[in-house]
């Protein structure tokens, strides 16, 4: 899930950059502002350090060593991200679900991983899903702080806390007065006003590939949010069968369908971020039916057996401008690419 901005040329553009979350973060505005990258990277700063999973000394980290099923206090940031992501969950029928690190660890992904190579056994996967679900995780919003069903229940928000960090860095855009910006931080996009010269933001999904960044279509954005997940950078192969870091809740194990990659268009980041890890876990079938019936804008790259691809979209969705294979590289009049 990761988006790079590229630069295309496009009248009256101010470029910011930095790093963030173990990724990077990237800001186009349509006019120079010298507070802009200052109060960007603060936003960001502070969610990682509330949110971060690799942090022994952020706020989530010392949640996850709380053993203990007395309430803990939260932020108002984490507690709001956790709220969005037990939604999500309940409406997903458990398919997202910010529990699930022990497991997603187990099978050699995520902070603390252990190396890949044998997965765990059945033995194994049945005490690790006894501290994983999403019903264990209790929310007191009143009291600012959540409980422990099971005293080792984990949380790692990682499939939702980017999408949070660009609708952070978007507000602080916004407070500074800037109406015309594009936020992208490590695969999660957010896009307010015209773009630099006019129109809405041209943003490339990428082709979901593990060798090469192409391009497999271009989405027109106005004052929207988009974000992308797919199975095909974080994964290794054992025994001839593809172990994806995206595992199922539900079952304990990784996601083993054809269904590559899903993009959510919302109207904030961190809904679109969470929505497009839960379709992807639901499949090719069940995603497109749940995002449907829910009205969630959400594009379907579907592997086929002879190594194409075929695509399926909600009605909610964008129209996509389909790239031909042959391009390797973003068309001239994009304005940023998104994994």
């Amino acid at each position: 899930m990761t988006a790079r901005t590229l630069w295309c040329g496009a009248p009256a553009q101010t470029l910011l950059a930095g790093e963030t979350m173990g990724t990077t973060w990237s800001v186009t505005l349509a006019r120079p502002d010298p507070k802009a990258r200052e109060a960007v990277q603060a936003r960001l700063d502070a969610v990682n350090a509330a949110m971060s999973t690799w942090d022994p000394d952020s706020e989530l980290s010392r949640f996850n060593a709380h053993e203990s099923a007395e309430p803990f206090g939260l932020s108002d940031g984490t507690l709001r991200v956790m709220a969005l992501a037990q939604e999500v969950s309940a409406a997903s029928g458990g398919a997202f679900d910010v529990t699930v690190r022990p497991l997603v660890a187990a099978w050699g992904f995520g902070a603390g991983a252990r190396l890949p190579g044998a997965g765990p056994n059945e033995a194994a996967l049945a005490l690790l899903r006894a501290r994983v679900g999403f019903e264990r995780l209790e929310l007191d919003l009143v009291g600012r702080t959540a409980s422990k069903g099971h005293p080792k229940l984990e949380v790692d928000l990682s499939a939702i806390a980017k999408g949070f960090g660009v609708d952070e860095a978007a507000r602080a855009l916004s407070l500074l007065g800037h109406e015309r910006f594009l936020v992208e931080v490590g695969g999660e996009v957010s896009a307010r006003g015209e773009r630099p010269g006019g129109g809405p933001w041209r943003l490339a999904i990428e082709r979901p590939e593990p060798d090469g960044r192409a391009v497999h279509g271009v989405v027109e954005l106005l004052d929207v949010s988009m974000a992308t997940s797919g199975d095909y950078r974080s994964f290794y192969e054992q025994e001839g069968e593809r172990l994806t870091h995206i595992v199922d809740p539900r079952v304990g194990r990784p996601v083993s369908h054809a269904l590559a990659s899903v993009s959510v268009v919302h109207e904030d980041a961190a809904t679109a971020d969470a929505w497009a890890t839960a379709l992807t876990v639901l499949g090719p079938e069940e995603g497109p039916e749940v995002a449907e019936a829910l009205g969630i804008a959400a594009y379907f790259i579907v592997r086929t057996q002879s190594g194409s691809y075929t695509t399926r979209s909600t009605g909610a969705f964008p129209p996509v401008r389909v790239v031909e294979r042959a391009t390797e590289a973003a068309p001239p009049d994009v304005e940023g690419q998104t994994r």
